[in-house]
């Protein structure tokens, strides 16, 4: 789930190449991989990529269907955070769905952005991958 973890991809001459993110994250980047496969190999017209932001001083990666933000995804010491940022009308939807317990307090706890709320997963060996499906395909049902 959450992690205060500093991100490590702050130098922006630096490109979070397969073998930089491989060097930083190990055997996580596989499982990283998976999550990006299932996204691409799931949904159509699906775009990706990693960009500097200066505003926090560090690369991150961000997934889209057409213009919807589907997550965001930075680098840590050695995992990489994926966060889903959901608005007030998906509620009810998490709320109503199979997501496990700690995942749905998790957003009814979370600090909001606007009327939007966060729910973030540090990528490790024991990452609940199906959770993360889930809010993958919920993402991409809410209008």
């Amino acid at each position: 789930m959450e992690s205060k973890e500093k991100p490590v991809l702050g130098d922006k001459s630096v490109y979070p190449s397969d073998e930089v993110l491989y060097s930083l994250t190990g055997e996580n980047l596989r499982i990283w991989q998976k999550v990006i496969d299932y996204t691409t190999g799931n949904y159509e017209n699906i775009t990706s990529e990693w960009r500097y932001y200066n505003d926090g001083k560090q690369w991150l990666f961000k997934i889209q269907f057409k213009k919807k933000t589907i997550f965001w995804s930075g680098v840590h010491a050695e995992s990489f955070r994926i966060t889903f940022y959901f608005g007030n009308k998906a509620e009810a939807i998490l709320e109503g769905s199979d997501l496990p317990v700690i995942i749905k307090e998790q957003f009814r706890t979370a600090k909001t952005f606007g009327n939007m709320r966060p729910v973030t997963f540090s990528i490790s060996p024991d990452t609940d991958l199906e959770s993360i499906f889930k809010l993958i395909d919920l993402k991409n049902s809410l209008k």
